[in-house]
């Protein structure tokens, strides 16, 4: 969690200058990334909500995305992206950011081998990336796919104030 915490930190003052808010849809990283934002003090300016979307009945439930709706696989650039919309239309908020891949220490039933994750931030600029580490450490993939779901955002945070 430490190595999150700078990253949350950097979101949480941009997000906070320019009264923006921002809600997360996670996967593999378990909520590490909601846990960053909120430890930084005054979330409750920026961040709105999220969950943890881990299996395709969290994703009907929790996003209520029917599965006719979802037409990719689950760890996918595109998939990401519609969790990231979904969430950010469902809190109403300025950005949303979605995270969904295998952190190990086996590949993932859906496809995406172990060590690999895709992200999407949803907003004024849509962006998207995929994240591939090398090795199945459950627990260092999910701090690494955290650190790179608040890079994404403090990237498109950025580019939103630049203009």
């Amino acid at each position: 969690m430490e190595t999150l915490l700078p990253l949350a930190r950097d979101c949480a003052a941009i997000l906070k200058e320019n009264d923006w808010t921002v809600a997360v849809s996670e996967s593999s990283s378990g909520g590490l990334v909601s846990a960053a934002l909120l430890a930084v003090p005054g979330a409750s300016a920026y961040f709105r909500g999220g969950g943890v979307i881990y299996t395709r009945g969290a994703r009907r439930e929790l996003l209520q995305l029917a599965d006719a709706n979802v037409r990719v696989r689950g760890a996918t650039e595109a998939y990401a992206l519609i969790a990231a919309t979904q969430i950010c239309s469902q809190l109403e908020t300025t950005f949303g950011l979605a995270e969904s891949g295998a952190a190990g220490p086996a590949d993932s039933p859906y496809g995406p081998a172990a060590g690999t994750t895709c992200l999407a931030v949803s907003g004024p600029a849509d962006l998207t990336r995929t994240v591939e580490t090398g090795h199945n450490d459950r627990q260092e993939n999910m701090r690494a796919f955290g650190c790179a779901a608040l890079e994404l955002l403090l990237e498109a945070l950025k580019a939103k104030v630049r203009g």
